[in-house]
């Protein structure tokens, strides 16, 4: 869908004039010399090596075996570092930002955010890191740390977690990892669960999450803090002892600890535990092998163009969320930098940047990045709200070559005078160098997707996969500039669809097969941790002794081989009246509206109605106000029942705008305040919708919606 072209038409004219000449001039390449350009007749399909419709799907180029390695014999993580480090020996590899100074700052809504002036990245090499790792596995192993024993990591995304993460995997500690931001109980469930002694983590999560919980873990021994200060921890209880990482890995270059024999792990050892924030429930242990990690590795990478030691990477998503640790493996692998950020710093315009400060995209300039749909989701809104605010003439100017763009690129062309002239600013957000922009742990909108190829001159290749089977599942072809889809398996994996009655989706319709997605191949992991009953029930080895992984997501595969998601088995409800309605299906047309930065979609299958709770778009939301004439704050804005009236109207009108049914859309709605963040607990690390906890929170309002009929 073009953007509209709401201007006077006399500029119109003029515009259309421009990109007659933008379009002449483009063509003049490709008239001369030939497109150089990748059409969509050039894609690479991925058919059933049986010709049954139902699957295996794989992609061509594992037809005739899936791939599980690198390279032979490199089916371990220790020995994919240890090939880089000979490899790349000098290279710069983690970097990390100083902060030259920090304060606080009081908003105009009274919220008080801390700000910091960042300087420069400073770098540690390939073997400066290798070296450091090793050190900090022979402390750990030297403070009672034994191979085989569960040891965990609780910190924010930076370069002592990777750090620590190579250590443990050269000594064969399995690393437990849990999300910085869980609640107290799901932390004591997970160290418990695992039986940990020993805990890697930072000073701040420390004393706001760990510090608490303590005594709920009493098989817990030793903290070690990646932070450089303080020295001293007075305060906790006796028993447990607290040390610098520094200071482990100075004890682990003792000459006595350096010897220490290293038992390296085999390929069947469990490399991590990772227990998934999860959108329903406790969170559940994943148990991954080092070569489940290695085949995930070599999937991504397979599909990742020319990766070499000249790009670089900016990390700032979850590590402990799969697909990170598999983005910064696939980048180790290849000799890239990975320069470390966080959500807060990522851009100029970012909430801890100091006005008028550099950003991490600005300073490091990646020219490769991972990214949920909810940051995307929120870089489109902020630029199109930007475009709103335009004079006419610029924004006549942008409308029309962003439509002109999306013209071009269905055709394989690509557009040099408009990247320069048009969208060379909003490219700039990211660093300005971004060549490839991976999506996943979500569904990525189609307009989304379409604003990120055209506006940050990139092109984004949307994934799938699921903690379970390492991230790694399928990526769509980076030429590729369709929406809506996931692309075909990747070379370590394959795909088959089994049927769901229930939903009505069936392998044998037509003209896609359709049902829900099984994957199966050396990616997909050992199962869950201490948790036989489920392991049953979700994964299973065929007669050719290969692991399977029944995902619960609904998808059909197109002629060419690339696969769409349609549904979620556990996002289907069923009316009073013997309506099925999909949530996801409802939820992931309506954040496309500029009124909603969020939304959930409720139903009972009691009832005979779906409703909604739905986080405005605060600018959005206050023009709305002004122009029915209520005016107030954000608080009492969201519980005017007239606003509620209002916002219903636009959510029912791009509804029926996008063709859903009458039935699928919401009835009534309740307006929410406070954004959903990871922090609220009603969303997890990735940014999915956890209903359960967002059903209890909202209870008393979902009482209200069904009571009043």
């Amino acid at each position: 869908m073009k953007l509209e072209e709401d201007v006077n038409p006399v500029v119109l004219l003029i515009f259309r004039v421009v990109v007659w000449i933008f379009s002449l001039l483009s063509a003049l390449p490709h008239l001369l010399l030939g497109s150089s350009s990748t059409h969509f007749s050039k894609r690479v399909k991925a058919r059933s090596a049986s010709g049954r419709p139902a699957g295996p799907y794989r992609d061509l180029a594992a037809l005739n075996g899936l791939a599980s390695s690198l390279e032979p014999g490199v089916n371990t993580l220790d020995r994919v570092f240890e090939v880089a480090v000979r490899r790349f020996a000098e290279q710069e590899f983690l970097g990390t930002r100083d902060v030259l100074s920090e304060g606080e700052e009081v908003q105009e809504n009274g919220k008080v955010f801390k700000k910091m002036i960042l300087g420069d990245y400073r770098w540690l090499t390939f073997e400066q890191v290798y070296r450091t790792a090793c050190d900090f596995g022979s402390g750990l192993a030297a403070l009672g740390q034994e191979p085989r024993k569960n040891i965990a990591v609780f910190c924010e995304t930076r370069a002592e977690w990777m750090i620590a993460a190579q250590a443990c995997f050269m000594y064969n500690f399995p690393l437990v990892t849990l999300y910085s931001t869980l609640g107290g109980p799901a932390i004591a469930h997970g160290l418990n669960q695992a039986e940990v002694s020993h805990i890697i983590t930072s000073r701040e999560l420390l004393e706001t999450k760990l510090k608490v919980i303590l005594v709920d873990v009493p098989k817990l021994q030793c903290i070690i803090v990646v932070d450089e200060k303080p020295t001293t921890w007075p305060g906790y209880p006796q028993g447990i002892h607290i040390h610098n990482m520094a200071a482990v890995q100075k004890l682990g270059a003792k000459p006595e600890n350096e010897v220490r024999q290293r038992q390296s792990p085999s390929a069947d050892d469990v490399a991590v535990i990772m227990y998934t924030s999860g959108s329903t429930g406790i969170p559940k242990g994943v148990m991954i092998s080092h070569s489940n990690l290695t085949a995930g590795i070599t999937g991504v990478a397979h599909r990742v163009p020319d990766l070499n030691k000249n790009d670089t990477y900016i990390a700032y998503l979850p590590l402990a969320h799969v697909l990170e640790l598999t983005a910064e493996m696939v980048c180790l692998a290849h000799g890239c930098r990975i320069g470390y950020s966080s959500p807060h710093t990522l851009a100029d315009q970012s909430t801890q940047i100091k006005k008028g400060s550099k950003g991490d995209s600005s300073v490091l300039k990646p020219t490769l990045m991972a990214a949920v749909p909810e940051i995307m989701d929120r870089i489109y809104k902020n630029v199109m709200q930007k475009v709103q605010e335009m004079g006419v003439l610029q924004r006549t100017l942008f409308i029309l070559a962003y439509n002109y763009k999306m013209d071009q690129l269905a055709k394989g062309y690509s557009t040099p005078l408009c990247d320069e002239l048009v969208f060379k600013k909003v490219r700039a957000l990211l660093g300005g160098r971004t060549r490839v922009l991976l999506s996943g742990g979500a569904p990525l909108s189609a307009v989304t997707q379409r604003f990120m190829n055209i506006c940050l001159c990139c092109p984004v290749g949307q994934g799938y996969g699921l903690t379970e089977t390492c991230g790694a599942g399928s990526i769509s072809p980076l030429w590729d500039y369709s929406t809506g889809r996931v692309g075909s398996p990747l070379v370590c994996c394959e795909m088959q669809l089994k049927d769901w009655d229930e939903g009505c989706y069936r392998s044998t319709d037509q003209p896609c097969p359709r049902g829900e997605i099984l994957i199966g191949g050396p990616n997909v992991t050992l199962g869950y941790y201490k948790n036989e009953a489920l392991n049953q029930e979700d994964f299973f080895v065929d007669e050719k002794g290969q692991r399977w992984f029944c995902t619960g997501d609904i998808g059909e595969f197109h002629a060419d081989g690339c696969l769409k998601i349609i549904d979620r088995k556990k996002d289907l409800v069923k009316l009073q009246a013997g309506e099925y309605v999909s949530l996801g299906k409802v939820e992931a047309v309506l954040k496309n509206c500029p009124l909603i930065d969020n939304i959930c979609v409720y139903a009972n299958s009691e009832e005979s109605y779906v409703i909604g709770f739905v986080v405005p778009n605060q600018q959005q939301m206050s023009l709305l106000a002004n122009k029915v004439g209520i005016y107030g704050s954000r608080v009492e804005l969201c519980s005017n029942p007239v606003m509620e009236e209002e916002v219903l109207k636009f959510i029912t009108d791009a509804a029926l705008a996008a063709q859903l049914e009458r039935f699928e859309i919401p009835r009534k709605i309740h307006l929410s305040a406070e954004p959903w963040t990871p922090e609220t607990g009603l969303v997890t690390d990735a940014f999915k919708l956890k209903r359960r906890e967002l059903r209890k929170h909202y209870q008393n309002a979902i009482k209200r919606m069904y009571g009043s009929k």
